[in-house]
């Protein structure tokens, strides 16, 4: 989801304080706690898993969470939480009341009945009457009062005090939003798409586009020949360079460009907070792609998902990367007929081990386009729109360094300069080559400060010679 914090039911003072505080754990479940009273099930749940990033074992957090997924109607995770919490002599007495609610809703009153008289001795202040009153005959009678032989104040509570959604009439239950996904199931993609894209509508990037030929456009034309010699269609290719030079593009492109099945990888389809179901996630995403050959899987930004594991201090991430490792090997399926694409704007960052033969065995820089592609972009940029006669030599020479994203803002900021004018004319106004001349003077290319980082890591950190091509790029000589 956006950003929990600009949900309307966030009050705007605390949303400023956590602006200036996000890591400030208490009142992050403040506020989760003042949204979920809302209403705002959905943005608790969000300001709840961002309090559990900072502290995975905080009681209150843990509460919260599962007083959201309850209330949502997602009974599976709610229960998943609290029947850890529950564990113990002395548990949480909120916990012990959502605990009862969850078994009393699966059909097991005398559980329900347990956990609650277990909360009410703990705490008598958390007595519900309507719960007493759906319990009925399970619930035990309530032991005769004894007069405290001293009044003592009652402690501050550790953890906020969630809602779990009294029942003490007989209204009913509000709406809940759609259950989510329960720990255990492995996430997997969604049906394939099959991109009407292909290498025509790509401009420039040659190099790329003949590697992507040798791994899977090849060997489906000609399956003989290349079994002849052993190869097998698929394989990885990982591709690295400044971002919006059009690596997304040419993956989505190469699966249209043979009619095969295209699933993109982001790392909200595979990370998860519970343990062990980010590997399920993308061990089906993989099954997935493996069931559909042949099938392009695209991971971005495979840095988020493939770090370094030397600059990990936890061992959740490796596990995903080993996962990950796994897979790419096809150790216990095969990937033949899947071409694994991935794209990073940051190579240094990614762990080792994916750059072994047999995994991302082809590495390719794909720098920001030279002037015939920049031409070939504004042409494909432009067409369908109303344009006259356009000097795209000329053109090229002026965007030097664009990026084939960059070129499209170009574009998009002609078209907006162009609109104005046929909305006072009344008619179209045709695109020319001075509107985007004035366009390209008063954009700036986004690609400088990558180069910047990357001529660092080129020069003092390139021993495998993995960044030679930067350098050539940059025409820098070690």
């Amino acid at each position: 989801m956006s950003d929990p914090l600009d949900s309307p039911l966030v009050p705007p003072a605390l949303r400023e304080a956590l602006r200036l505080a996000p890591d400030n754990l208490p009142l992050l479940l403040h506020v989760a706690e003042a949204v979920l009273r809302s209403g705002g099930f959905a943005v608790a749940e969000a300001l709840c898993k961002r309090a559990l990033a900072l502290d995975p074992r905080h009681t209150g957090a843990k509460l919260g969470l599962a007083a959201a997924f309850f209330a949502q109607g997602k009974h599976g995770p709610a229960l998943v939480i609290v029947e850890d919490m529950v564990k113990g002599d002395t548990p949480d007495p909120r916990a012990l009341i959502l605990h009862a609610r969850l078994a009393l809703h699966a059909g097991e009153p005398r559980l329900a009945a347990r956990q609650y008289a277990r909360a009410r001795e703990a705490d008598a202040s958390l007595a519900d009457r309507g719960l007493e009153k759906s319990l009925g005959e399970f619930l035990p009678a309530r032991p005769a009062p004894q007069l405290p032989k001293a009044a003592a104040p009652a402690p501050e509570p550790e953890t906020p005090s969630f809602d779990f959604g009294a029942a003490d009439n007989d209204e009913e239950p509000r709406e809940r939003l759609p259950a989510g996904d329960l720990p255990g199931e492995s996430r997997t993609a969604e049906e394939p798409e099959k991109p009407t894209t292909n290498f025509a509508d790509v401009g420039g990037m040659d190099a790329v586009k003949e590697e992507v030929r040798m791994k899977i456009i090849l060997p489906l034309q000609q399956p003989d020949l290349f079994k002849a010699y052993g190869k097998k269609i698929g394989g990885g290719i990982l591709m690295y360079g400044p971002p919006g030079c059009g690596k997304t593009f040419l993956a989505r492109a190469t699966a249209g460009e043979v009619n095969a099945g295209f699933l993109a990888v982001g790392i909200s389809d595979v990370l998860d907070m519970w343990i062990g179901q980010s590997e399920k996630n993308l061990h089906g995403i993989f099954a997935q792609a493996r069931a559909h050959r042949p099938c392009v899987l695209f991971f971005d930004e495979v840095d988020a998902l493939g770090a370094n594991r030397t600059d990990m201090l936890k061992s959740g991430g490796r596990q995903i990367i080993n996962q990950f490792l796994s897979e790419l090997d096809g150790v216990a399926s095969s990937n033949e007929g899947v071409l694994i694409l991935a794209a990073t704007n940051a190579p240094w960052h990614l762990d080792p081990a994916f750059r072994r033969p047999g995994r991302f065995d082809r590495i390719l820089f794909v720098p920001p386009p030279d002037a015939p592609a920049r031409a070939s972009i504004l042409r494909l940029a432009l067409k369908g729109k109303p344009a006259g006669e356009i000097d795209f030599e000329q053109l090229a020479k002026k965007t030097d360094g664009f990026s084939g994203a960059d070129l499209k803002a170009v574009v998009d900021a002609a078209v907006e300069a162009k609109l104005r004018d046929a909305m006072k004319a009344g008619s179209l106004q045709a695109i020319t080559t001075r509107d985007l001349l004035d366009a390209a003077k008063r954009h700036k290319p986004t690609v400088s400060d990558w180069f910047q980082t990357a001529r660092n890591h080129a020069l003092y950190a390139n021993q495998s010679g993995l960044y030679d091509d930067i350098l050539a790029y940059m025409k820098i000589s070690k």
